[in-house]
């Protein structure tokens, strides 16, 4: 496996762990959207570490038992990975991941986007990669008031995303609804 960022040529076993590492983090950013605690659970190992200092340090059942005030300070979260870098060594891998998250706040006045990078540990076992530490590092931030415009807006007449699970994707994509009611 690779130890380096350097280029180099990838072996298909490498592809593979990347594909999976990036799955991961995707579908990090699609639970916590969502409110899919029980996915976001899924993605920690028992002893693994969840660091969103100041604001949370812990376990993956705290992490996930913190999750539910915090988020109702916020109308809506859109969690995005621009940038992956993962480094191999084994069934252990770090990775840099650049993240803008976009959060709406409860009244719906204000948006605040956090620019940061998640900083990553990650093991895999029994073939399954998950976190094994994850911690947070804010680049900036951006807070404003939301920009409303005079009449009907684009969105008039779209269905609207929705924190939980009321957002359209359960209800337009079946193998999603089922999914998530594997967890329910």
């Amino acid at each position: 496996m690779s130890d380096s960022l350097t280029p180099a040529p990838m072996e298909l076993a490498e592809a593979l762990d990347r594909m999976a590492l990036q799955k991961l983090v995707w579908t990090y950013c699609h639970a916590i959207d969502r409110h899919d605690l029980a996915l976001v659970r899924s993605l920690y190992h028992d002893d693994a570490v969840d660091d969103h200092s100041p604001m949370f340090i812990g376990s993956p059942d705290e992490y996930v038992a913190w999750l539910p005030a915090m988020l109702a300070n916020w109308q809506l979260t859109a969690h995005t990975i621009t940038a992956m870098q993962f480094l191999i060594a084994g069934d252990l891998a770090e990775g840099e991941l650049a993240s803008a998250a976009y959060h709406r706040t409860a009244d719906g006045s204000r948006e605040v986007i956090a620019h940061g990078r998640y900083l990553d540990r990650y093991r895999k076992a029994d073939g399954v990669w998950k976190f094994q530490h994850r911690s947070l590092v804010l680049d900036w931030l951006e807070d404003r008031p939301v920009q409303r415009g005079d009449g009907p807006g684009i969105e008039q007449g779209l269905a609207t995303g929705q924190p939980g699970r009321t957002d359209p994707i359960y209800a337009r994509l079946p193998l999603f609804a089922a999914d998530r009611l594997t967890r329910a």
